[in-house]
């Protein structure tokens, strides 16, 4: 494996959601995954890309379901309750992620709709996780949230107290942790970051490392992530919330 830094293509600017060219943005998303896998002697098909369609309507998502894609990542419960239940019927093979925070009480709604949950950085979360798991029996893989900069405004655990939650996860409430995910500080060079989170996995034998977006997979996949997090790349430029 190479050392030398793998980066990211920068993202051109990109037309807003509805205008951007869906299955464009998807195929050079692909192509540039499989460039940073194999430059980094890594095999692309260990790298697993999820779409991130938060704020993209119905619609919108076809184009991209229509191109092969089956991994799609939504922040917000109400937002994907409104839209997943009707596309997961036409397409059951889709593979739905949570990755933005979760409120305790949408515990409930996540576990019945979610394939995968990235934001689990609590215990009270992990109690209602396992209350829900038990109601239910739908068991969606579960990610541990780490607060890779220690950021007072992100979720996500401390890299301090990961050690104490995954324990209580496992041994108090039963839950079965498939891996990790960050999201680094914006001002930071995220390669530390990803290198931490990768050493963390490691030592505790988790498989899934959820890092990198659409400015940063290059240096993610260098570093070890079997998940990306693309959106802007792929259904174009989000307004910012004022």
């Amino acid at each position: 494996m190479t050392d030398t830094p793998i980066d990211t293509p920068p993202i051109p600017d990109k037309p807003p959601v509805g205008e951007a060219d869906v299955a464009a943005g998807l195929a050079e998303v692909r192509t540039g995954i499989a460039r940073a896998a194999e430059d980094c002697e890594r095999d692309p098909a260990g790298i697993r890309l999820i779409a991130v369609s938060k704020t993209v309507p119905a619609e919108g998502i076809v184009p991209a379901l229509e191109a092969g894609q089956r991994l799609f990542g939504e922040n917000y419960v109400q937002e994907s309750k409104a839209k997943w239940p009707a596309l997961k019927a036409r397409y059951p093979d889709v593979e739905l992620h949570l990755v933005g925070p979760l409120q305790s009480n949408k515990a409930r709604e996540a576990v019945e709709l979610f394939d995968v949950i990235h934001s689990l950085d609590r215990l009270s979360l992990a109690a209602a996780l396992a209350k829900e798991i038990a109601r239910t029996g739908r068991t969606p893989k579960l990610l541990i949230q780490v607060n890779t900069g220690d950021e007072p405004q992100k979720g996500g655990v401390s890299p301090a107290d990961l050690d104490v939650l995954l324990a209580e996860c496992v041994g108090t409430h039963g839950l079965a942790i498939q891996g990790l995910m960050c999201v680094p500080p914006v001002e930071d060079p995220p390669s530390a970051h990803f290198g931490l989170l990768a050493a963390l996995a490691r030592r505790h034998n988790l498989p899934i490392l959820s890092m990198g977006m659409s400015a940063d997979y290059g240096a993610a996949i260098q570093m070890g992530a079997t998940h990306v997090r693309v959106g802007t790349s792929i259904f174009g430029a989000r307004t910012r919330k004022a």
